[in-house]
């Protein structure tokens, strides 16, 4: 029999997608299904991109520069200049993504069997990486109950070994919502420099902060400058999740001169997808601050409905646009399953994403659920609805579920 590689043997299906046949099975028998597990944003994509995209006139669609076209990388700069952030074009690549900007990071900076720690639950998509590169993940536990605070510096410090070449940080947390307190960026910032190991800071939710929260990074402290790498991403930001644009930035030059050998193997980012991303970055700030107070307000309508469900336990989250939820039954994976084919409530369900895909062991998480607040009013309070008619059957249904 021919051979399969291990790496890809150990890749798993994420749980984001792996319930999509059960899905469509029940469409087509005239079940509506409201998608709360993925964070695709129905917020419409700005029209100045579709417009560079229709306005595009070249005779030939072709290759462009291995790290980015210039205008692409000269306006993201601009950006992060209005967050008091300096960079210039030699820090940053364009990348198919940010998957791809962390991909390149994890091939740049481990080697087979080196090791990453991470905060759990965590992207589930890191796992992927990881088993795709060789990399273990390390993680360190935080908790629904707490808002997901990170632990005392010492049980951080205590999961580094000989073989751990960074810390990642998912800042605002997907699929938690946590964002980062000065505090908590300093621990992160003083083990990194402590253990000469790389900070990674995954920052796609970067707009989505609630309650008048400050941006805050370790990107702003520059005895980290060595160190530190930037991931980001306009999917999430401008809702063009379609448009594979992503950014890795870091100010080590020696780090990026060995990352563009990543860039140059796989030649060039689309032409088409880059030239529109250059009209995002001159949107104002108040394309944000309206995505911002729709975003808060779904946020509203989720979190008073949890409130209402007997014992499920969430805190508000501060960033993103995720809930995680503790269910009061014993298996949420089967409860997700439940609701998709056996379950509906005025002929509609829900569609969840379990939490145990957002752990290194799915032991964990057994009871918990990912919920993205990624449609507009309506959907949403309906979508609400049907969870709480759900629990309480399932709960009629297999009544040794409840804990």
């Amino acid at each position: 029999m021919m051979e399969i590689s291990q790496r890809i043997q150990k890749m798993g299906e994420p749980a984001l997608l792996k319930y999509y046949s059960m899905v469509n099975t029940v469409q087509k028998k005239g079940k509506k299904v409201y998608f709360l597990n993925i964070g695709q944003p129905d917020i419409p994509t700005p029209v100045g991109f579709l417009e560079c995209l229709n306005c595009f006139d070249e005779k030939v669609l072709a290759y462009q520069a291995p790290e980015g076209i210039r205008p692409l990388r000269e306006a993201a700069c601009g950006y992060y200049r209005r967050l008091g952030l300096d960079y210039t074009i030699e820090d940053l690549f364009v990348t198919n993504g940010g998957s791809e900007a962390l991909l390149f990071t994890f091939i740049g900076i481990c080697n087979p069997g080196d090791e990453i720690l991470t905060a759990e639950p965590l992207y589930s998509i890191y796992k992927e990486m990881a088993a795709a590169t060789n990399v273990t993940l390390v993680g360190f536990k935080t908790y629904a109950e707490d808002g997901f605070a990170l632990p005392d510096s010492a049980v951080i410090e205590a999961a580094i070994t000989e073989k751990t070449r960074a810390i990642l940080m998912t800042n605002p947390g997907n699929p938690t919502g946590k964002v980062f307190t000065q505090q908590e960026i300093t621990v992160l910032k003083e083990l990194a420099l402590k253990h000469d190991l790389y900070l990674i800071s995954d920052e796609v939710y970067r707009e989505f902060i609630y309650d008048d929260q400050v941006y805050l990074s370790p990107s702003q402290q520059p005895d980290l400058e060595q160190n530190f790498i930037l991931i980001d991403s306009i999917s999430k930001r401008y809702s063009a999740c379609g448009a594979r644009i992503g950014f890795i930035i870091s100010k080590n030059k020696r780090l990026m001169k060995q990352l563009k050998k990543l860039c140059q193997m796989r030649l060039s980012v689309s032409t088409i997808d880059q030239i529109g991303a250059v009209s995002l970055f001159a949107l104002e700030q108040n394309f944000f601050d309206e995505i911002l107070a729709e975003y808060a307000h779904r946020r509203e309508i989720v979190y008073q409905a949890l409130q209402e469900i007997p014992g499920l336990i969430c805190k508000e989250p501060k960033g993103a646009f995720y809930f995680m939820a503790k269910l009061p039954i014993r298996d949420a994976s089967h409860f997700i399953e439940w609701m998709i084919t056996d379950f509906d409530y005025l002929g509609e369900t829900v569609l969840l994403s379990p939490a145990n895909d957002f752990y290194l062991n799915p032991a964990d998480g057994a009871d918990e659920v990912r919920i993205a607040y990624v449609l507009k009013e309506r959907d949403m309070l309906a979508a609400m609805e049907i969870l709480k008619q759900g629990l309480s059957a399932y709960g009629l249904t297999f009544p040794e579920s409840r804990k």
